[in-house]
């Protein structure tokens, strides 16, 4: 059988958990989910630039980005964060669901408003962008409530996909938790300049970090010249896996005792946000199906690659 004929049992691949196996999630996704907003142009913008283009808004944020794509792949995501008690949040929520993610446990913070993410795309990728989480980072331990003692999930066993996103002490309180500190935690930066707090998490037993060269350097505090040699050293840190990017130059998926390798298609580029969650989400559903390093790297550049040559 391939490893894309696959699927998982309730709750992940866990054996026979009672507790895993009433869920009705396969994996959880903690972080952020906000609206983009995005611009694109075809024409390069410099500074100041004012240029004809297109402007749509769709659901974002990394946790929500990636739970949507692994609901696309079959899989039966649950999404933790933080939403504003408005009407922005409802829709935002209602997408989700209809796209098949489990959003029971979402935490909604009335009297705030839904998180938002605003960027400027041209053919050479991203121009600027601004990430407005405030809801995210005012809700605190709040998201992680349905994990801890007495929460709709407090038992739950399965892999979990955290958002660099999440401030650093969210994010360490979510491996203390019986799920965290049991579970399969896949790890991604979010950015570079929220990468480095990945560092005072080491010394979980199953750690994977998701990133790309950028970000690998700042949670290593070096310069790798490449993604071999970055997720290298991310292994040689502590992570028990590390998948790194570096645009259309090769990928690396190391763990302590396998490397793989490969790069991407050439494609004409159309968009790039979410790109990176839409690598990660196939690469974790890949992974989870029972695909080798190689083969789980192949099929998650495959699908990044469709998706930055699509018009959304």
């Amino acid at each position: 059988m391939s490893w894309q004929a696959i699927r998982l049992a309730p709750g992940g691949r866990i054996g026979d958990d009672p507790i895993a196996m009433s869920s009705p999630c396969d994996i959880l996704c903690v972080g952020a989910a906000h609206w983009d907003v995005i611009g694109r142009s075809p024409w390069r913008i410099a500074a100041g630039g004012d240029v004809p283009g297109d402007v749509a808004r769709s659901p974002g944020g990394v946790a929500l980005n990636i739970a949507l794509s692994l609901a696309g792949a079959g899989l039966r995501p649950g999404l933790l964060c933080a939403v504003g008690g408005d009407a922005d949040g409802d829709a935002l929520l209602d997408a989700a669901a209809t796209a098949g993610v489990d959003v029971a446990h979402v935490c909604r913070m009335p009297g705030r408003a839904t998180d938002r993410y605003v960027a400027i795309e041209d053919p050479d990728g991203l121009v600027a962008a601004i990430s407005d989480a405030a809801t995210l980072e005012a809700a605190a331990g709040a998201v992680l409530a349905p994990l801890e003692s007495g929460g709709g999930l407090a038992g739950w066993r399965g892999p979990l996909i955290a958002d660099g996103n999440l401030p650093a002490g969210i994010l360490g309180r979510l491996l203390r938790t019986e799920a965290g500190a049991a579970g399969d935690v896949r790890l991604v930066p979010a950015s570079p300049a929220k990468a480095a707090r990945l560092r005072g998490l080491l010394g979980h037993p199953r750690l994977t970090i998701y990133g790309n060269l950028a970000e690998a350097r700042a949670v290593t505090g070096t310069a790798p010249d490449d993604s071999t040699t970055a997720a290298r050293a991310l292994c040689a840190m502590g992570f028990v896996r590390a998948v790194i990017t570096d645009g259309p130059r090769p990928a690396a998926d190391a763990s302590r005792d396998s490397l793989a390798t490969l790069a991407p298609r050439a494609v004409a580029v159309r968009r790039v946000t979410g790109a990176g969650d839409c690598f990660i989400a196939a690469h974790v559903a890949a992974t989870l199906q029972g695909a080798t390093p190689g083969e789980a790297l192949a099929h998650a550049l495959a699908q990044s690659a469709g998706f930055v040559a699509a018009a959304q």
